[in-house]
């Protein structure tokens, strides 16, 4: 294989990098959700609403690779513009 080859064909993101990613997007959905529902109108003694929150920009710790593999693997769900949300599976 020639140097050009090796640099344009990257590694893919290893197993445990991967579970790290999730790791870190999970708590950043659940942190975007605590922080929308801290806000005014929601609580104990309001209606009971929950964060509309579904997707958010990933942790950016992770190159954008790792995202996409994790999409390719169904774990995500790219909805454009940088955003991403958990699959129900």
């Amino acid at each position: 294989m020639s140097d050009a080859e090796a640099e344009t064909t990257p590694e893919p993101p290893s197993k445990d990098e991967l579970k790290k990613a999730m790791k870190a997007f999970r708590k950043r959905l659940k942190v975007t959700r605590l922080d929308d529902e801290s806000r005014m109108g929601y609580g104990p003694m309001s209606n009971g609403n929950k964060s509309g929150v579904v997707a958010v920009t990933p942790p950016n710790q992770y190159p954008r690779e790792v995202w996409e593999e994790l999409a390719r693997q169904g774990r995500l769900r790219y909805l454009g513009q940088g955003l991403y949300e958990l699959t129900d599976g």
